[in-house]
């Protein structure tokens, strides 16, 4: 399943559905009928930008930490597998941010 977010002052943004379920909880949607179709009003914006940067942050600095106490053990410290959330959420928080600054929102599966 892939999640497509849409507004009306930005591209459209893709997302494969373990990353795009992964924002709608950061976002505060857990039941199954926000998961597969809802709306981001441009007021809630402000806290799920700040919902999805906060979890950045704590994923960063669990690598940090985890490469630190690699380099404690001597241990060379590992490449990070995969995408950073940081990657992942980037074309969002940008889709976010504009639609807070233009007052539009953001939909999905509709």
């Amino acid at each position: 399943m892939l999640y497509k977010f849409k507004s009306k002052v930005a591209s459209d943004v893709i997302m494969l559905e373990p990353n795009g379920r992964q924002i709608l909880t950061l976002w505060g949607r857990t039941d199954e009928d926000s998961l597969r179709k809802g709306i981001l009003l441009a007021a809630d914006m402000p806290a799920a930008i700040s919902a999805v940067e906060e979890a950045i942050a704590k994923e960063e600095a669990h690598r940090i930490q985890a490469a630190l106490e690699a380099q404690e053990r001597g241990e060379e410290a590992a490449t990070p597998e995969g995408v950073s959330l940081r990657q992942r959420a980037s074309p969002l928080l940008d889709m976010a941010r504009r639609c807070l600054a233009a007052g539009k929102d953001i939909t999905w599966g509709v």
